[in-house]
C-alpha cells in the first residue's frame, strides 16, 4: 500500500517558531550576563589590605628534574639515580600534599628511556601536572 504527500503539506507542517524563540532567549541571556559584568567591572571600590595575603592565582613552585646525556637526574644540585629520584620525589609529595607542578629538563642526546623513568615515578607518585621542556628552534 502507497502512501500518497503533498509536497506542499509537508514543509508547512514544520513549524519553527519554537526554535525562533529559544534563540532569541539565548541571545537576551548572553546580552544581559554580558552587561552586568561590565558593571561590576566599573564599580570602583576600595578593598581592604591584609600583610599575609597572597594571590589565589600564585603557583607552586616547580620542581625541576634535570637529565644529563649520561642519564643521571639532578634535583636542586644533587645527582641521582632512578632509586634516589624516586626517593626525593616520595620525599617532595609527602612535604607538598597538594602536589607541585614538574618539569623534567632532558639534554637532547640523553636515551628517551631516561626520560620515561621520570615521567613514570612522577606519575606513580601522584604529581600531576608533568611538562618536558624543550626548545624550539626549528632546524
Amino acid at each position: 500500500m502507497t502512501v500518497n504527500i503533498k509536497k506542499s503539506s509537508a514543509l508547512s507542517a514544520l513549524n519553527i517558531t519554537p526554535l525562533i524563540d529559544i534563540v532569541f532567549l539565548l541571545l537576551i541571556f548572553f546580552l544581559v550576563t554580558s552587561r552586568f559584568e561590565q558593571e561590576e567591572e566599573a564599580l570602583r571600590i576600595d578593598t581592604p589590605q591584609a600583610s599575609e595575603a597572597v594571590p589565589l592565582t600564585a603557583q607552586p613552585q616547580r620542581l625541576s628534574i634535570s637529565i644529563d646525556p649520561a642519564g643521571k637526574y639532578y634535583i636542586g644540585g644533587a645527582v641521582l639515580d632512578a632509586k634516589g629520584l624516586e626517593q626525593k620525589l616520595m620525599q617532595e609529595r609527602a612535604t607538598h600534599a597538594e602536589g607541585r607542578p614538574v618539569k623534567i629538563r632532558a639534554d637532547k642526546n640523553v636515551r628517551l628511556q631516561s626520560v620515561v623513568t621520570a615521567w613514570n615515578l612522577c606519575k606513580k607518585l601522584g604529581f600531576r601536572d608533568i611538562d618536558v621542556a624543550m626548545d624550539r628552534n626549528e632546524p
